[in-house]
């Protein structure tokens, strides 16, 4: 009999024409790729190595980033790093650095066919903001979410303005804004990760 005529259960990937069969399993299918941005909008010196350290094992690669001056805070650096890599690298670079003193930095991940896009935003003020993204890059809100700003509005505990910037990422779009124009210009790395 040959290998094209034996029947092949589902869910098994054969190795050869013989009967060796390998289980393919979540951890051995491919894993979908993306990509994205790092801005690292400012971080003391000390922290610099620290952060390549912290990504390039999120990214499983060394990382070694382009530091310049951030003219926003003196005595702080910036770096901007584009990667490629697996789906929710950007929570994990993002749960690898928050916390951190003196740093303040966003992550995005880009949408694939099987996963929304994602935006992070850190300040040390305002800890860490979470956004889902769609295809162009609008910010998604959950319905739940937006049911619950006007529950707060409606009980007075702030106006719905205010909730609905919240949900947008305004207060840290405002604390990052005077970062973000200082780098203007500043060189940007790409990195791929083979997935």
């Amino acid at each position: 009999m040959t290998a094209s005529a034996i029947q092949r259960p589902l869910g098994k990937a054969y190795l050869d024409a013989g009967d060796e069969e390998v289980t393919v399993t979540t951890s051995t299918a491919t894993r979908t790729a993306t990509r994205g941005v790092l801005y690292v909008h400012s971080a003391p010196s000390a922290l610099c190595p620290h952060i390549e350290w912290a990504v390039g094992g999120v990214l499983g690669m060394p990382v070694s980033l382009d530091w310049i001056p951030q003219p926003a805070q003196q005595g702080t650096y910036r770096a901007e790093l584009s990667w490629a890599g697996a789906t929710d690298s950007a929570a994990a670079v993002a749960s690898a650095l928050r916390g951190w003193n003196h740093l303040r930095f966003e992550i995005t991940e880009e949408p694939t066919p099987s996963t929304e896009g994602a935006r992070y935003s850190y300040t040390p003020e305002l800890g860490i903001f979470h956004a889902v993204t769609g295809l162009h890059g609008d910010i998604m809100i959950p319905e739940d979410r937006l049911k619950a700003a006007v529950v707060k509005a409606a009980l007075g505990d702030n106006t719905l303005l205010v909730e609905i910037d919240k949900l947008l990422g305004k207060p840290w779009d405002d604390e990052l804004e005077t970062f973000r124009h200082a780098g203007d210009g500043a060189p940007v790395r790409w990195l791929h990760q083979v997935v």
